[in-house]
């Protein structure tokens, strides 16, 4: 690789070299007093890179959003990116690094896929500080009353390990033994939380909220209680500093924070975001898993509490996921099947008509496989003509950037048009219950929602509790507009369970919890760390 060093690339982006902070020659954080001296509004114009519904056979997001990126400045235009770190976890489990892939890659891609700044560290000591002051106040006398059987904060590790699903603690060293678990700390409360505060300040209110129990008198006992969020922050402080790496064309990207998709809401960090929009006249991002739970989440949480107006968003599509959706297996991609995309593309058109409900122009992008062949392409091009949205097949895997001109081309003069009408799909006074029911049949087009008298009740406290106007959080399978990951395309008229729901108070967002989410991942039967190792020249190989 042919990196530049990360002044140079800070240059590019108008950054000066004494707003660095070096964590060796290609990677660097923004100091605090640089972030904080940039004008408070950007002209920047925001562009969401999100996707289809999620097959094995792959979409090809983050990719695309490199080379988007890649292609914008291709054409002279001044861009950022901004994308999420990856999590440990799924790097040495089944998924491997998350960094792009071909020409279209961030780097140092080993750098950034194992460490990178240690930000993920410090929110795993955050987060299992908080941990270990709860247990700490039990065993000194209790005073809060803390019930050790309502103990909801769970311990974090970034790392799949199912061993730590389920287990159980001695708090005392002398028989009071209570349950525990552990979630991947990108499934952390602190994470969320961590990714949508504006300062310092706001990160210790937030984190101040968190629940972490009940007393005996089934009362919420907070992180407040406990005096840990202004020592929760100190270890978080400079981790809360946007991350500068360079893509393998040298654009600048911002790389910094991950929380899960499902069970939060899946995109890099706020502070990051709006740092880019101060800095460059066009940002590209992107949001965790399809449309229906990426996008949907960002516009309805992200954008709601940080003020933010896209401009444009792009779905990713792949010929091969589209023949999946259409009924095609794994085995079979590789054939032509022209029926087969004509059936998967209702899960493409679906996701299209949603970015349209939201009031954000929509432009398709067609990340290209060789066993692609001309005439799926253009049954895709088609569809597309027929929404009033335009198709480009992009190269950036083979090419770079050279990849993505055309969609470049289109998605800055979108954006230059000043078309969009951003709006939440549901307003902040809507009732809770309300706000689950109208992305449940605005976005997932299901018939029904079957929300539990134990959900019905938790929604009650929270509302009574002032937490009325907060957005929802979906967590469902990203595979399905349904609850049922095996119900691929476009389903409609299904019921949507919802059994149970639970306040992320520091995030400021209540979950809905659509089916039985895992938050803490296993390995496969041959996970990919079997495959990394250290090379002679002292590289890191089989991350990929």
């Amino acid at each position: 690789m042919n990196l530049l060093p990360i002044d140079e690339v800070a240059a590019k982006a108008g950054i000066p070299g004494g707003a660095l902070y070096h964590y060796g020659p290609y990677k660097a954080k923004l100091s605090r007093d640089y972030t904080d001296s940039l004008p408070p509004a950007g002209q920047g114009k925001l562009i969401l890179v999100t996707a289809i519904s999620p097959t094995p056979a792959g979409e090809g997001k983050t990719t695309t959003t490199i080379g988007l990126g890649d292609g914008l400045t291709r054409i002279g235009k001044q861009t950022l990116i901004c994308l999420r770190e990856p999590s440990m976890g799924p790097c040495f489990g089944m998924k491997g690094g998350a960094t792009g892939g071909g020409k279209a890659q961030v780097a140092p891609s080993d750098e950034i896929n194992l460490h990178f700044t240690g930000d993920f560290h410090a929110i795993t000591a955050a987060n299992n500080l908080l941990a270990a002051m709860i247990d700490n106040h039990v065993y000194w006398g209790n005073d809060l009353g803390l019930d050790p059987d309502k103990v909801t904060w769970r311990r974090a590790m970034d790392m799949n390990d199912r061993a730590l699903r389920h287990l159980t603690v001695d708090i005392t060293g002398k028989g009071l033994i209570r349950r525990d678990s552990f979630d991947i700390t990108v499934a952390s409360e602190v994470m969320a939380s961590f990714c949508l505060a504006r300062s310092l300040k706001d990160l210790e209110e937030r984190l101040s909220r968190v629940i972490v129990g009940r007393d005996r008198d089934d009362k919420i006992v907070t992180a407040k209680a406990l005096k840990a969020a202004p020592a929760m922050v100190a270890l978080l402080r400079d981790a809360f500093q946007p991350n500068l790496v360079q893509t393998l064309e040298h654009t600048p990207a911002l790389v910094h924070g991950g929380p899960f998709a499902n069970i939060a809401h899946g995109c890099n960090t706020l502070t990051a975001t709006e740092t880019a929009l101060r800095l460059a006249d066009y940002v590209v991002t992107e949001a965790g898993f399809g449309a229906d739970l990426g996008a949907e989440k960002f516009f309805d949480i992200k954008c709601r509490l940080g003020g933010l107006k896209p401009a444009v968003s792009v779905v990713v599509a792949t010929v091969r996921a589209l023949k999946m959706h259409g009924g095609v297996a794994k085995t079979d991609l590789a054939e032509q099947n022209i029926e087969a995309v004509h059936s998967g593309l209702c899960n493409l058109r679906r996701h299209v008509e949603n970015m349209q409900k939201f009031g954000v122009p929509a432009v398709v992008a067609i990340n290209h496989f060789t066993s692609d062949t001309q005439a799926e392409i253009d049954v895709i091009k088609e569809e597309c003509a027929a929404l009033g949205v335009k198709a480009h097949l992009c190269t950036h895997w083979e090419h770079g950037g050279k990849g993505t001109e055309s969609l470049a081309h289109d998605v800055a003069a979108l954006a230059d048009a000043g078309e969009a009408h951003f709006k939440p799909i549901y307003p902040d006074s809507m009732p809770i219950a309300d706000k689950i029911r109208t992305v449940a049949r605005e976005i997932y087009r299901a018939k029904e929602v079957d929300l539990s008298d134990i959900a019905l009740g938790k929604l009650a406290q929270y509302e009574e509790a002032g937490f009325g106007a907060v957005p929802v959080c979906m967590a469902k399978t990203q595979y399905s507009f349904s609850a049922d990951p095996n119900l691929r395309g476009a389903p409609v008229d299904f019921t949507l369970p919802v059994p149970d729901v639970r306040l992320s108070a520091g995030a400021g967002f209540v979950v809905a919890l659509c089916g039985e989410i895992m938050t803490m991942p296993g390995l496969p039967r041959i996970p990919a760390a079997e495959r990394i190792f250290v090379d002679e020249h002292g590289l890191i190989q089989g991350l990929f």
